[in-house]
């Protein structure tokens, strides 16, 4: 993010003005160069957050009335401003455009060695509406008169010219219609982004902490929010986003724990306020992570529960720097709660590694129960278990798996080096047996607990 230059630090680097310039707020462009091949070493790709979608409408720098006609890389009159952004937007039907945007892709791609790009803004792009205040619900609205034809071709074209400079290269559009094919191959008639980011995930779950009792929770609800995408369109999903955790809005975390997380994090200290938020933080990131889509998202700080917000200098802050940063240290304190969440989430990310859960196709439902709280399903051979329950622990708790056998228990939250209560015994292995015709299993599952389990034999 923020990398391409623009003049206002409060726009977190969206309103661009030099599409070709490195941020000088960051240090040069040798040092970024350096950065990512320093990243490349260590096997990590580096995508570019790059703003095609509008530019910023400062005249004293940047592109707007460039050549004093008010319409040179811009649609001229109203429909040349966003109307909910205060920025310009580009004319993607001009040749001259296009040629001047897909140049600037092959820039960061052969200059700098981007492995690829996360397009921003793309609803925008898609529609003449930009998607403000639209709630997309019809076929029709993805294919009638309100779609930018110019906007698809450029963005076709942008997906071949990325393939043809660097056929590894990944793509990512940041959209919130759900544009059908928008991550289909450009020979079946598509956009040709390889993956679509799940907007609607954080912002459910923000929504449901701020508004919704934790013995209120709707599991049906749950499971068709982070299930529901088109098969055959690889979704990024993702817990926390900068969309929630700017400009004074709260974290995960602090939504979870509030103040608590400022006065109970000390590893001794039993606060019950601290233990419920602790205990919902890791069962969130694992759902969102297990049944969201083909990839996974950590938004910085949210893998050990950072309490504080990012909040860039500008003028409602009084131009302060105080937020704009993440407290690394704490994770590493051994005296802090936030090593127990760094520990859950590094368990977490072995095992969907190990077994290939990303690949894994979509999960299958097995049981949702709402008395109890209990959501199970089936992804990539292993079974997940979600009590989300506030209080409810049941010693023998049956459910019908689609395999026969033993079972063995891979990863439990309720672990004490993830902050948990160490109430499962994850040395037992627990066999099938036929009840009602069908295979089932028997466990202990105890409240505000998930579970990960495979077959052995």
């Amino acid at each position: 993010m923020a990398v391409m230059e623009h003049p206002y630090y409060g726009s977190f680097g969206y309103h661009v003005a030099n599409f070709f310039a490195v941020s000088s707020r960051f240090g040069t462009p040798e040092e970024l160069k350096h950065l990512i091949n320093e990243a490349h070493n260590r096997g990590i790709a580096v995508l570019l957050d790059v703003v095609h979608s509008h530019a910023v409408k400062n005249e004293a720098e940047g592109l707007a009335d460039f050549d004093g006609s008010g319409g040179q890389y811009f649609h001229e009159g109203a429909r040349g401003n966003h109307p909910g952004w205060d920025s310009k937007l580009f004319d993607y039907g001009k040749p001259e455009v296009q040629q001047f945007l897909l140049s600037n892709l092959r820039y960061w791609l052969e200059e700098f060695h981007f492995d690829g790009f996360r397009f921003d803004g793309i609803t925008s792009m898609l529609y003449h509406h930009h998607g403000e205040g639209v709630s997309f619900g019809s076929y029709d609205q993805y294919f009638g008169p309100e779609v930018d034809e110019d906007a698809i071709l450029y963005l076709q074209l942008a997906a071949t010219l990325v393939r043809e400079c660097k056929r590894s290269a990944l793509l990512i559009a940041e959209d919130m219609s759900g544009m059908p094919g928008l991550c289909r191959p450009i020979a079946e008639g598509g956009i040709g982004f390889d993956f679509r980011l799940a907007m609607g995930i954080p912002d459910y779950w923000i929504k449901l902490l701020k508004h919704t009792r934790d013995e209120d929770w709707n599991l049906h609800d749950l499971w068709y929010t982070l299930i529901n995408r088109r098969l055959g369109e690889k979704t990024v999903a993702y817990a926390e986003s900068h969309d929630q955790a700017l400009v004074g809005d709260k974290t995960l975390a602090h939504w979870l724990l509030d103040k608590a997380i400022y006065e109970h994090m000390h590893k001794d200290d039993a606060d019950p306020i601290t233990a419920r938020g602790i205990a919902l933080h890791k069962l969130i990131r694992l759902a969102t992570l297990s049944l969201g889509g083909e990839a996974y998202l950590n938004f910085i700080g949210n893998e050990f529960g950072h309490p504080e917000w990012v909040d860039f200098p500008r003028e409602g802050n009084n131009w302060s720097h105080y937020f704009a940063r993440r407290q690394w240290g704490l994770a590493d304190n051994p005296d802090l709660k936030y090593q127990y969440l760094l520990n859950f989430d590094r368990a977490m990310i072995k095992l969907a590694k190990s077994a290939r859960v990303l690949a894994g196709g979509p999960a299958h439902e097995l049981n949702i129960d709402s008395h109890n709280q209990v959501l199970i399903f089936e992804r990539s051979h292993l079974i997940f278990v979600f009590s989300f329950h506030v209080e409810r622990s049941v010693p023998d708790y049956r459910f019908y798996v689609p395999q026969p056998g033993r079972y063995r228990i891979l990863l439990t939250s309720d672990d004490a080096d993830f902050g948990g209560f160490q109430r499962i015994d994850t040395a037992l292995t627990y066999e099938t047996f036929e009840e009602d015709g069908v295979n089932k299993l028997s466990l202990y599952v105890t409240n505000r607990t998930a579970l990960v389990l495979a077959r052995v034999s």
